[in-house]
């Protein structure tokens, strides 16, 4: 019979081995390290850190008798309190505590104090209820701001006006023996200080015509208010040369062209009107005239 040989023992596990505590030098050495470290470093100023403190706890019922629980509690006013309602309310919120400050806006003291206002309204003058109305205000400042003109009002025609009235007053005068007169058989006008060579070339039709009217069938005052209207619309539109119908009178009695003459002396009355003579065979002659104006202002047309 063989024998085996016998099994060998196995060796133990070793023992794991123990952390041994970092001797105080080493210590000492890793505090200094991060001194090191963090040497130039800044603390953070105040305005950027943040307190964080604890929540408050939960407030705790105070406890209170079971016999007066389902009673209602009542507090009986002391008798050294009985007429003082502001010292009793003191008294019960003697144990009251106040709100923190914190996280609190004061709303009224943003508000500015408007003032008292005057007793009555019939004491109120327009500049105090301006300066009411206005306080705690702000003026605007003048920066970035545009002042604008306001445009000057247009002249009002006086000359046209003096005009106009002339020839009124001259319109209401009797008609004379001198009126019926006329001074040759070409009637000629030409401003005093203007040039010969205008009423030349008015005459030669060197001014186109741009307008006419036909004073045929009116009477005196209507022919009168009808050409006074035509050279006001004329001068609008910024015409310079016009044609005035009167008529040759052949029909008036002792063949007198009443229109005729008056025309003539209305147009030389205004001071819009520069020249006039008579017109062209094929215009109408003797019973119409070529009249020039003046040139209009630009700022007075439409």
């Amino acid at each position: 019979m063989k024998e085996s040989p016998a099994a060998t023992p196995a060796a133990p596990a070793p023992a794991p081995a123990q952390r041994r505590p970092a001797p105080a030098d080493t210590v000492d050495d890793e505090l200094e390290l991060f001194r090191r470290a963090v040497g130039d470093a800044t603390p953070m100023d105040a305005p950027n850190r943040v307190v964080l403190e604890p929540e408050r706890p939960a407030p705790v019922p105070r406890p209170r008798d079971d016999a007066d629980s389902d009673a209602p509690q009542t507090t009986s006013r002391p008798a050294t309190l009985a007429g003082d309602d502001s010292a009793y309310f003191r008294h019960l919120m003697h144990d009251v505590t106040p709100l923190a400050d914190r996280n609190l806006a004061e709303t009224d003291a943003l508000k500015p104090d408007p003032g008292p206002l005057p007793p009555t309204d019939s004491a109120l003058d327009p500049e105090d209820v301006l300066g009411l109305l206005a306080a705690g205000t702000t003026p605007l400042k003048d920066k970035n701001r545009i002042e604008i003109d306001t445009p000057p009002p247009v002249p009002a025609p006086r000359q046209l006006e003096a005009d106009a009235r002339a020839v009124l007053d001259e319109s209401l005068d009797p008609f004379t023996l001198e009126d019926r007169l006329d001074i040759g058989e070409e009637a000629v006008f030409l401003r005093p200080g203007l040039p010969r060579r205008v009423l030349a070339d008015l005459r030669r039709g060197r001014w186109v015509v741009q307008g006419e009217i036909d004073l045929h069938g009116l009477t005196r005052d209507e022919a009168r208010a009808a050409l006074g209207e035509f050279l006001a619309r004329a001068l609008l539109r910024g015409w310079r040369c016009v044609r005035v119908v009167h008529g040759k009178g052949l029909r008036s009695p002792g063949k007198v062209g009443v229109l005729k003459h008056l025309s003539r002396g209305w147009l030389a009355q205004r001071e819009e009107i520069l020249a006039f003579c008579q017109a062209r065979a094929h215009e109408g002659g003797s019973g119409a005239l070529r009249v020039l104006l003046r040139a209009a202002d630009k700022r007075s047309r439409p």
